[in-house]
């Protein structure tokens, strides 16, 4: 399976960021006596951007006004702390310096907000050409609108590209821009909710992509 571009998703796929956000939602819910959540439960939260994160995280039944509230104070805290126990998944590095050695372009496309994905792309990831996240005037994932802008700014066929990620909103955005979908068995999703998706690819370990290049 040879791309010249693939696009890959950030949370659950090159970053492991589940212990920072679950710790910035837990911060934002004490401040409130709301009751905490585990690391299994904002796992499954993760994959529609940071408002729908917190709406699922606080207790059924809170207005429109608490949302807006508890978002704005779970991004100051996350903003400051993104970094504290965040780090590419094993293999993550390898696979990009190798997709670079073998001319194929790269970039990441998220729902996470458009700050935080550019500066953790930035840090972690310098090789790639760029990231973008979730901002005005772009619909985000699975719409497509991030895939068309990335392509663009690649120089890329849809027919070429690949998208990596670990959730059902990665597959739905792959199917709807009608590029191949590459499921990140290491993420945020388990094997039977990524299969449901019908991907292109499974990976149990970013480097299988690697090893089924030529097939």
């Amino acid at each position: 399976m040879k791309f010249k571009a693939v696009l890959f998703d950030l949370d659950g796929t090159l970053l492991n960021t589940l212990t920072d956000l679950t710790i910035s939602i837990n911060h934002m819910l004490k401040e409130h006596g709301y009751p905490l959540r585990t690391e299994r439960e904002i796992r499954s939260f993760l994959g529609n951007g940071a408002r729908n994160l917190v709406e699922k995280s606080l207790p059924a039944g809170c207005d429109e006004k608490t949302v807006d509230r508890c978002l704005k104070e779970y991004l100051a805290y996350y903003n400051l702390h993104a970094n504290d126990n965040t780090a590419p998944y094993q293999g993550i590095l390898e696979l990009i310096d190798e997709l670079h050695r073998r001319g194929v372009k790269t970039a990441v496309l998220s729902n996470k907000g458009d700050v935080q994905v550019k500066a953790l792309a930035k840090q972690h990831f310098p090789q790639i050409s760029f990231a973008l996240g979730e901002k005005e005037g772009l619909r985000r994932k699975p719409c497509t609108d991030g895939v068309d802008y990335a392509l663009k700014e690649l120089g890329a066929s849809y027919e070429s590209t690949a998208l990596m990620g670990d959730s059902e909103v990665d597959g739905q955005t792959a199917h709807n821009a009608g590029i191949a979908f590459l499921a990140a068995g290491w993420g945020f999703r388990d094997k039977e909710d990524l299969m449901k998706c019908k991907p292109d690819l499974f990976l149990d370990h970013p480097l299988d992509l690697l090893k089924n290049w030529e097939a």
